[in-house]
């Protein structure tokens, strides 16, 4: 079984940086954490406590193992967590436990998902979308309506880690599954994660019902678009406007730290900043020269530069390291080219306006 690394934050180091953490102010960051297998830290149930008696709103996304029991979650929430994400990859487990693979991971993840429910707990329900289960994202979408979940967050694959042994889909269908996610988010709340180009796809849909033009007769619709849309019904279609996701991005609202205390701009780009035991967070949140570079859309190249939806999207970060070595190169996986979409003053509006950028993810 593997061993703790010795340098992991003590105790006391990760009070230190929950203290760092409230010391950001009124609103208070989201205390998220996470792992590997955050069960497994035996002080996790006072870390919470003590997060919590900052005024620092905790969630936790935990891997579905023995650990996360019934009677753990319940004590979860009365230590004074407020949020929990499950990763479910597929609506079933032929699916999800082969993507996972691990037998027997899927019935354990609903029965958390159950329990969190009941006990008062919100979920985010965390979907990874890969060439394999491409297709059971319509199945996906029907499990969290009928479940219920604070949020559906799917995340565009980084091909990192693990992640590098799974097929990425292709960027037009990366565009198809936007705007099919566009869709799905009139009826269930969702959010994309490494997908920052939906933040484009969501303002382009609000242009075109304002002006009540069909999508299909300006978006470059496909067959996996075509082919999600017809497995999705029945759907129950409503007038809600998909809202809009927050202006965050890696290093621009969002901060990772290690578990030896080291600052990433993101989980998924492993790149470091500073490290929280010789140097303040707000510090090198707010003035290293990595962070300060992801922060200016200027400083992006090719496509991500000239792209009149930078100052909202700005692309994966993330992906654009992995893939090419460079974390301001343009996004590889949108397909979007830039000044394409043929209402541009609308859409220099529309960016400029708080509901595309204000709301909560």
């Amino acid at each position: 079984m593997p061993l703790r690394n010795p340098d992991e934050l003590t105790t006391e180091g990760a009070h230190a940086l929950i203290d760092e953490v409230a010391a950001f102010g009124s609103p208070p960051p989201i205390f998220i954490l996470t792992g590997g297998d955050p069960m497994k830290r035996p002080d996790l149930f006072e870390l919470i406590g003590y997060a919590a008696s900052r005024h620092i709103p905790v969630a936790l996304s935990p891997s579905a193992t023995q650990l996360l029991t019934a009677d753990a979650i319940v004590a979860l929430k009365a230590a004074g967590l407020k949020a929990i994400s499950l990763s479910v990859d597929g609506a079933g487990p032929e699916v999800h436990d082969a993507f996972r693979g691990i037998p027997g991971v899927f019935e354990r993840t609903m029965a958390a998902w159950e329990t969190a429910r009941h006990c008062g707990l919100k979920v985010q329900i965390n979907t990874t979308v890969a060439k394999r289960n491409l297709t059971s994202l319509p199945q996906m979408a029907h499990l969290v309506l009928d479940r219920g979940a604070m949020t559906w967050s799917v995340f565009f694959l980084v091909p990192m880690g693990r992640g590098t042994k799974l097929e990425q889909i292709a960027p037009d269908e990366c565009e198809d599954v936007m705007n099919f996610l566009y869709d799905v988010g009139t009826a269930i709340p969702l959010k994309t994660t490494e997908g920052h180009h939906y933040k484009r796809v969501v303002a382009e849909r609000a242009v075109l019902e304002r002006r009540g033009i069909q999508p299909q007769e300006v978006m470059p619709f496909g067959p996996t678009y075509n082919a999600l849309r017809a497995a999705l019904e029945p759907w129950p279609w409503n007038s809600r406007r998909p809202r809009s996701p927050m202006d965050i991005n890696a290093g621009r609202g969002f901060v990772f730290i290690s578990h030896t205390g080291s600052v990433h701009p993101s989980g998924f780009l492993p790149m470091a900043a500073g490290n929280v035991r010789s140097q303040a967070l707000g510090e090198i949140y707010r003035d290293s020269a990595l962070f300060r570079d992801l922060r200016e859309p200027a400083r992006l190249s090719g496509r991500c530069q000239v792209c009149e939806f930078a100052l909202v999207c700005g692309g994966s970060r993330s992906r654009a390291f992995a893939m090419t070595g460079e974390p301001l190169a343009e996004d590889p996986l949108c397909a979007y080219v830039p000044g394409s979409f043929p209402f541009q003053a609308d859409i220099a509006d529309l960016v400029g306006h708080t509901e595309l950028v204000g709301d909560a993810a």
